[in-house]
């Protein structure tokens, strides 16, 4: 699956740097997991530093998107770790160990504080996000909910409910939703049923 249009815009060379704790809370979450400022830690806040303000925000409301996605279901596999970290590294976006530290922030707040940020932090990539983003982020959420082989009821309904906070037209929804169909759980017990009925 290509989720290289999610940080495809081009950005000028003349942008101030970024600081995404803004949106990810940055150093409670750096101390949370390393109880400490260690030498990697510094460079990779360095990194998204380095970053263009907006882009930096963009892709921390991002990680947080995915990562509220996945955490539908209060718990997030590793596999659907290992998918964020990946979609995060397209199109060179974020190098890997930045890519992980920035996932393991992103599922920490959505642990921590979940339900009072999910909208704001979902609202500030629309706001940030252009409509091809905004369809492939939408596109991205599934496939972490389908990673497992089954999006579950709660999954898609948190993926429902992030679909509509990206203004996104409800037709544009279904065509996303039609992609993922046959993960629905719900379309798998009734294709349970019909093959027990046979």
């Amino acid at each position: 699956m290509d989720f290289r249009r999610i940080f495809g815009r081009e950005r000028g060379e003349d942008e101030h740097l970024a600081h995404v704790e803004e949106v990810v809370h940055l150093p409670a979450a750096t101390e949370a997991l390393h109880h400490g400022d260690t030498t990697t830690v510094r460079r990779i806040v360095a990194r998204l530093e380095e970053m263009a303000p907006e882009q930096a925000r963009l892709v921390a409301s991002a990680a947080y998107t995915l990562a509220r996605a996945a955490n539908a279901d209060l718990s997030v596999s590793d596999d659907e770790t290992r998918l964020m970290e990946a979609i995060l590294q397209d199109r060179n976006a974020l190098d890997e160990p930045t890519a992980v530290i920035v996932v393991e922030m992103a599922k920490l707040q959505a642990r921590a504080i979940g339900g009072s940020e999910d909208y704001s932090v979902t609202r500030e990539f629309n706001r940030l996000a252009t409509h091809d983003q905004r369809l492939e982020i939408l596109r991205a959420c599934y496939a972490v909910g389908a990673v497992s082989g089954s999006i579950s009821a709660e999954e898609n309904a948190i993926v429902n409910q992030i679909a509509n906070e990206l203004d996104l037209d409800p037709k544009e929804i279904a065509e996303v939703r039609s992609e993922f169909h046959d993960r629905l759980s719900v379309v798998q017990a009734l294709q349970r049923l019909r093959e027990s009925g046979q």
